[in-house]
């Protein structure tokens, strides 16, 4: 068998990823804060792109051009004798009010530019640490433990691995780590919730009762509320174990969560969903988005005949740069347009009467309405949110897969959520809804569903069972 060389033609069409198309992908997926870092980046780095002031120009001449015009009118008046305003009227109501002065905003004082400073956990823990008497070292190993506690006041770093790692005696590290569990908040520093409470307990001169042994030896029937297991094992009766149990129940299992944060994220919405004259419009948002467009300086001075070759050649590559980059973004925001009023389209009954009237909905049926591909529609609504009258959603939000039937009409999986929800805020403390029972009240609205099922999505909603949500006192 002869083994030779030869050449041969084949034709076949492929998908080539260019940079241009890579970049429109890219920022179909960008939320709207990270558009706005890119934008700006670009502008930087790219002299051909500029934002465009033509829109601001137009508005200020129109608003110009009223003004004069009604000077104009108002002088005719007089001059014809036509002016009917009452001028008596006037003069005798009028209130003078101090002349206004315009600031430019970063000038501005008052409340918008009053910030405030919460003191965290970390920072009180630190001033107690000064405050107390403890050697260079000792201070030391405190402010390794505080800077290894979590948000709820835990210690989740193993105190071994500190003394190791800081060739620090380990009997040294638990004295501090005793030392600051008696800081307030009581009970931080603790490495799990026994250690916590009993810290709590001691606090409270409540060492050698029946709330300390309750803690060492029998939280898991206080978590599960068998109080007759619970009382049996301390030989003591039902009003004795409610009046152990309601000290516990009163202590703190999260000492941190007094200093926690707390704050307030602001969501700008992509786009607009307002019913006007009986129906739904879409309005983009372009509020805080530079309008980009093309310098006219670098137009000109490619077309020049002064300019050298290699000046040429690398403002047309800046301005191929540029002009991919407005078109991605117009492209990007038509997209978005398509896609919500799509979505519109779908939850019509959602946007009219809330939660209750979400329909299922999942990608394809927007990528076949709109005529585009699945994941293209899953980029563009990934990040991106919509104000509608029911409120502000991600729009991803929308998409939710069907389950169980309401008559004849299928059930989205978040409104069955919600009135779970709603059952469950609505039932008596002392005697909550079990699972088969929150089944049984759906089946009454219509919707049939498996008990499994409600024990996800109470898991997923964060809703505890009714052994656990029963309360005795």
């Amino acid at each position: 068998m002869a083994i030779g060389m030869k050449q041969t033609l084949k034709m076949q069409q492929s998908l080539v990823m260019t940079p241009q198309l890579q970049q429109a992908i890219k920022l179909l997926q960008l939320s709207r804060l990270e558009l706005e870092t890119l934008v700006n980046k670009e502008m930087t780095e790219n002299p051909v792109l500029e934002e465009s002031q033509e829109q601001e120009e137009r508005d200020k001449k129109a608003q110009t051009e009223s003004e004069d015009r009604n000077v104009k009118e108002g002088r005719e008046k007089i001059v014809e004798g036509e002016d009917s305003f009452d001028w008596q009227s006037y003069v005798e109501s009028y209130n003078p009010s101090p002349p206004s002065i315009r600031v430019r905003q970063e000038e501005e004082g008052g409340y918008n530019n009053v910030m405030t400073r919460t003191t965290d956990l970390s920072s009180h823990l630190l001033w107690q640490l000064q405050m107390s008497r403890l050697s260079d070292e000792e201070e030391k190993i405190g402010m390794l433990i505080i800077g290894n506690l979590n948000e709820d006041g835990y210690l989740k770093l193993l105190l071994e691995e500190l003394a190791a790692k800081e060739g620090i005696s380990l009997k040294v590290c638990e004295k501090v780590l005793s030392q600051i569990q008696e800081f307030d908040p009581v009970g931080v520093g603790s490495r799990n919730l026994e250690e916590c409470l009993l810290a709590q307990v001691r606090q409270l001169k409540l060492k050698q009762s029946y709330v300390e042994d309750v803690i060492k030896n029998h939280l898991h029937l206080l978590e599960n509320k068998n109080y007759p297991a619970l009382g049996k094992a301390l030989g003591i009766s039902m009003e004795k174990v409610m009046e152990v149990t309601k000290i516990i129940f009163e202590l703190e299992p999260k000492p941190g969560r007094s200093f926690s944060s707390g704050e307030t994220h602001y969501i700008t919405p992509d786009v607009y969903v307002t019913k006007m004259n009986g129906r739904y419009v879409v309005t983009l948002n372009e509020d805080g988005l530079p309008r980009l467009r093309i310098s006219n300086f670098y137009k000109n001075a490619l077309q020049g005949k002064t300019a050298s070759q290699l000046t040429k050649d690398y403002i047309q590559e800046k301005l191929r740069s540029a002009v991919w980059l407005i078109r991605s973004i117009h492209q990007r925001q038509r997209t978005i347009y398509k896609v919500t009023e799509s979505i519109v389209k779908y939850q019509m009954e959602f946007l009219d009467h809330g939660l209750s009237r979400l329909r299922p909905m999942v990608l394809r049926n927007v990528a076949e309405d709109i005529g585009m591909h699945e994941s293209t529609v899953s980029r563009v609504t990934t990040n991106k949110y919509a104000h509608t009258p029911q409120g502000i959603f991600e729009l991803k939000y929308f998409f939710n897969t069907s389950i169980g039937k309401s008559g004849e009409v299928q059930v989205a999986s978040e409104s069955v959520k919600d009135k779970l929800k709603k059952f469950v805020g609505s039932e008596d403390p002392k005697h909550p809804f079990s699972d088969q029972k929150l089944v049984e009240l759906l089946k009454e609205s219509g919707i049939s569903i498996a008990r499994r099922t409600i024990a996800k999505y109470r898991e997923i909603l964060g809703i505890l069972p009714s052994s656990k949500r029963k309360k005795y006192f």
